[in-house]
């Protein structure tokens, strides 16, 4: 749970940079990439991580103008990541401009029950890690290159 909006911006950046390497690892050709048929597919993963940070802005009283429609993923990489980079600062911007650090440590409503803004925030953050891994998984799949976002990947290790 994070206390203070500056912690939170600082996990956030950090997340962020990792995310965006995921998401510039994409190509247009892999983007329907999936475990098997009908589980999520790189695009969505990526859209998805796109958009699904104004739904957590909602929740912790920040407004985030959406990047496009969650339910339509696109079909170039490239807008995928310059989107995300596009809500990665809308978020910043919104945290920064609205939340205090006082705010941090009030309970809002979390999905039908009381949690501190500073413990959404930190969800937003795990949901985006959760789906990154998942996304790691697929780029190797997919035969593409994992980066190293948490350290070297077995590749970047026999370098």
């Amino acid at each position: 749970m994070y206390r203070t909006v500056q912690d939170f911006i600082n996990d956030w950046n950090a997340a962020a940079g990792g995310t965006s390497q995921v998401l510039e690892a994409l190509t247009d050709d892999t983007l329907k990439q999936s475990i098997v048929e009908g589980h999520s597919s790189l695009g969505w993963l990526g859209w998805h991580l796109t958009t699904s940070p104004v739904f957590f802005a909602n929740l912790v009283g920040v407004s985030v103008e959406p990047v496009g429609d969650s339910g339509t993923v696109p079909t170039a990489a490239a807008d995928i990541s310059q989107s995300y980079k596009q809500m990665v600062e809308r978020v910043k911007a919104g945290v920064e401009e609205t939340l205090t650090d006082e705010m941090m440590i009030e309970d809002v409503d979390g999905m039908g029950h009381k949690v501190p803004r500073g413990a959404l925030l930190r969800t937003l953050i795990d949901h985006q890690t959760h789906h990154r891994g998942q996304m790691t998984v697929l780029l190797r799949q997919a035969g593409l290159p994992v980066p190293g976002i948490m350290g070297p990947t077995k590749e970047q290790q026999n370098n």
